[in-house]
């Protein structure tokens, strides 16, 4: 199923996301015509793209490094990834902290409402020293490369546990990977080559000299990255030629490594800028013929040209004023709408937010109040409102300032594969070196959000995983007992004993597959899987991690703690220590918002059984106290015939009969349970419809805790524990408004000093925090990230001073 068959074939409540969707990727359909050979080519991508909604998730953690014991903090924001506007498809994301071996050690679901929520791990104390990844996505995102989900490394210590001696440190090792531009290298063609050289226990770019020799061993070319370790030459091939790179790195090891194959015939691509307003796309290819050029960047397209060939060449003038802001795609395709070459321009982005961030005083004492103002504009002078994150943190030995932030990740690295090296630089740097280094960057790091293949097919690509749209999926198996095969066509219920009834029902697929839509499921609960065992009696039941078992090919950099931070760990530690010493509760959760009333609705009858005389027999107050199901005994077994209210007759088949919202389909069992045991009891005598599936009426029992009062399920049914949305953990912070406040002797040694993911600010763009300094001296960032309704993002930094006396 593609996006609009998943909520199309949803309730009719959301048809205004449905219509809003819709009118979004119309609105940024390619304003010229479709005409000639391309038109095809358009109006597949133009298919492709109103199936394949493409969703961005970034998370804003509150700081880059920790210690086991203290609690890691962030905010999601979920994005429409064409035009980068908050999303409210998603409501659930999901974040997980990955080991070096991509083990998931910390997973969590968060709830997303208005494209953005928030959560927190607590770091438990078994996690080992290392580097971690934490990276989110949605339901929906893992129908594509998980390349594209959100990741960030992180670095967490254990100071418990003692770091041991100092880690050996491995021989340095280099690598080097070549890019012809275009795609491929033709012979007789002048072809420019982009190379990337990392240092492998760094994971960062490397320096180096080097040349380019010929089998013969002639130098044709010379190559010196330009920045971080990425760079290009240009020289024209020669067929049957193998050329080789001979790179000597600063500390004079030398590589030897082939280049990327020489064609004696095919397509290669220049593009070079003509003026701030064109580019010039040369494509080389047959004698004769027409080639297709397409450009789009996130799926809008901007520019649709065809050429054909004279003399072997075909070019293209691009007017940059058309193109989509952001990272560009050009493919050229053949004379069989084949694509052939494929190259990145990125056209840097005007529109932003400026965020402005201030604070009161500089320099602030210990145990002192910080006042901060922040402004939002989305130009100079003109104000508007944003929603915001901010944290406030220590800069130290141990952690600097994050090189994420969410204006440079959904522009730049959330569309390119890989790890980019300072990606702020690319915004903040200017001139021709920067403009260089920028164009190195589109030739090295490929774009795969599609490929050309899913966009040509004529079969529509299937997406396993829907959209979360209105709450956490929860998806389950059914396999046959006795031979493990996949069972279709059973309906299965899932239930959460408890004092919200709540009852799901689903069949399963031709895959044996079920999913059942959990709203307002919060928390840790006991979940029970089962079918109508009297129909079903051989039949199992599994439930699915609702995780992604997919991960992006990104190796982290080797762990290692110098001895001279050893220190500032310490004091780290002793931190941690002194916060986990004093009663000061952490484990402080916001209870969401959330609708009690049962499944079913308003009932036609319901009993308080403390105010009728208590039996101790069912089978008694069923007869005595609910004239609306009489009972009845057939062939030694007890059924319900409730009354047919509409019809002032009764139903002669069961009804639904529910215990804290499990079913039972056993009426023998329900009437040996102890009455005294149950609170309520509610009727409905009408027929009711559970997905599907229709009954004559409903009988609920409801139990004093909601936790069936040790009622014996079929053992046949799965009972486990399932962990629901996170519930939101309070950010606690000291005040010392007062002189008894301050003169506290309980120490305070926090290092983070405040937490906000739900900032917002006005229409005139305002908004004034204010936050209590520790007794921790040292320097400090204030750091701010949002985003606006129209899909402006930003960030800014603002550092202040604590000293112990001023």
């Amino acid at each position: 199923m593609n996006i609009l068959d998943h909520l199309t074939a949803a309730r009719s409540g959301r048809l205004p996301v449905l219509l809003c969707l819709l009118l979004c990727l119309a609105a940024t359909r390619p304003a010229f015509a479709q005409t000639g050979a391309l038109a095809p080519i358009q109006q597949q991508f133009d298919a492709y793209r109103k199936q394949a909604l493409q969703e961005k998730l970034y998370l804003h953690l509150d700081r880059p490094f920790y210690a086991c014991g203290e609690t890691m903090w962030f905010k999601a924001y979920t994005l429409d990834g064409t035009l980068h506007q908050p999303l409210d498809l998603s409501k659930v994301a999901y974040v997980e902290v990955l080991d070096d071996t991509r083990k998931p050690v910390l997973q969590a679901k968060i709830a997303l409402k208005d494209g953005a929520g928030n959560g927190s791990f607590v770091l438990p104390t078994t996690l080992a020293s290392g580097n971690y990844t934490v990276r989110a996505y949605t339901s929906w995102m893992k129908n594509f490369d998980p390349e594209f989900y959100f990741q960030e490394p992180v670095t967490i210590v254990n100071s418990f546990t003692g770091l041991g001696p100092a880690p050996e440190q491995a021989p340095t090792a280099y690598a080097i990977q070549f890019f012809p531009e275009g795609g491929n290298l033709v012979q007789g063609i002048p072809g420019k080559v982009a190379f990337q050289a990392v240092n492998k226990k760094s994971g960062k770019g490397a320096d180096f000299t080097g040349r380019i020799v010929d089998g013969e061993g002639m130098e044709v070319a010379q190559l010196r990255p330009l920045k971080f370790g990425i760079g290009n030459f240009t020289f024209t091939p020669t067929a049957g030629t193998t050329y080789t790179a001979i790179i000597e790195f600063a500390d004079k090891r030398v590589l030897r490594q082939q280049l990327p194959q020489v064609y004696a015939q095919g397509y290669s691509l220049r593009l070079r800028e003509l003026d701030p307003n064109q580019l010039q796309i040369m494509v080389s290819g047959p004698q004769t013929g027409t080639v297709y050029l397409l450009g789009h960047a996130r799926q809008m397209v901007g520019v649709a040209e065809s050429a054909a060939l004279q003399q072997s060449t075909a070019t293209f003038t691009v007017d940059t004023r058309k193109l989509p802001e952001g990272i560009n795609h050009f493919t050229v395709f053949d004379s069989q709408r084949q694509p052939v070459c494929e190259r990145l321009y990125f056209k840097r982005p005007t529109q932003k937010l400026l965020v402005e961030a201030t604070t009161d005083k500089k320099q602030y004492a210990t145990r002192q109040q910080v006042t901060a103002s922040l402004l939002t504009q989305a130009s100079p002078g003109t104000a508007i409102p944003a929603n915001l994150s901010v944290a406030v943190y220590k800069l130290d030995s141990l952690q600097a300032a994050s090189p994420t932030d969410i204006y440079t990740y959904l522009w730049l690295t959330s569309d390119l594969k890989g790890t980019i090296e300072q990606p702020s630089y690319y915004f903040t740097a200017s001139g021709p070196v920067a403009d260089e280094a920028l164009d190195n960057l589109m030739l090295t790091h490929g774009w795969s959000r599609f490929r050309w293949e899913d966009v040509l097919q004529a079969q529509q690509p299937a997406y396993p995983f829907a959209p979360e749209y209105d709450g956490h999926f929860i998806r389950g198996k059914v396999t046959d007992a006795a031979t493990g095969v996949n069972v279709r066509n059973v309906t299965a219920y899932l239930s959460a004993p408890g004092k919200h009834v709540r009852l799901y029902s689903s069949a399963s697929d031709a895959n044996g597959l079920v999913q059942f839509e959990m709203k307002d499921f919060y928390g840790p609960k006991e979940i029970v899987v089962q079918s109508d065992f009297q129909k079903d009696s051989s039949y199992t039941f599994e439930i699915l991690s609702p995780f992604s078992d997919r991960y992006a090919a990104r190796a982290l950099p080797p762990f290692g703690l110098d001895a001279h931070l050893r220190t500032a760990l310490t004091q780290r530690h002793i931190g941690l220590q002194v916060g986990y010493s004093y009663p000061i509760s952490r484990n402080v959760f916001r209870v969401p918002a959330i609708d009690s009333t049962a499944f079913y609705g308003k009932t036609d009858a319901a009993y308080l059984l403390d105010d009728y005389t208590r039996f101790k027999v069912m089978e008694e107050v069923m007869r005595e106290y609910v004239p609306g199901v009489q009972v009845r005994r057939r062939k030694g077994r007890f059924h319900f015939n409730v009354l047919d209210a509409t019809h002032s007759s009764l139903f002669y088949t069961d009804p639904l009969v529910l215990l804290d919202g499990v079913p039972v389909f056993d009426i023998d069992k329900i009437m040996a349970f102890d009455p005294r045991k149950v609170r309520k009891l509610e009727v409905l005598t009408r027929k009711y419809f559970l997905g599907p599936n229709m009954y004559t009426g409903l009988v609920s029992y409801t139990t004093y805790q909601g936790d069936l009062a040790g009622f014996q399920l079929d053992p046949r049914a799965l009972l486990l524990e399932y962990e629901g949305l996170q519930l939101q953990r309070e950010f606690y912070a000291p005040t010392y408004g007062t002189q008894e406040q301050h003169q506290s002797r309980l120490p305070d040694l926090r290092n983070l000093l405040y937490w906000s993911p739900d900032v917002r600010t006005g229409t005139d763009g305002k908004k004034t925090l204010s936050f209590y300094t520790s007794d921790e001296a040292g320097r400090y960032i204030l750091v701010v990230q949002g985003l606006t309704k129209d899909g402006r993002a930003g960030s800014t930094t603002v550092s202040l001073e604590i000293n112990h006396t001023l």
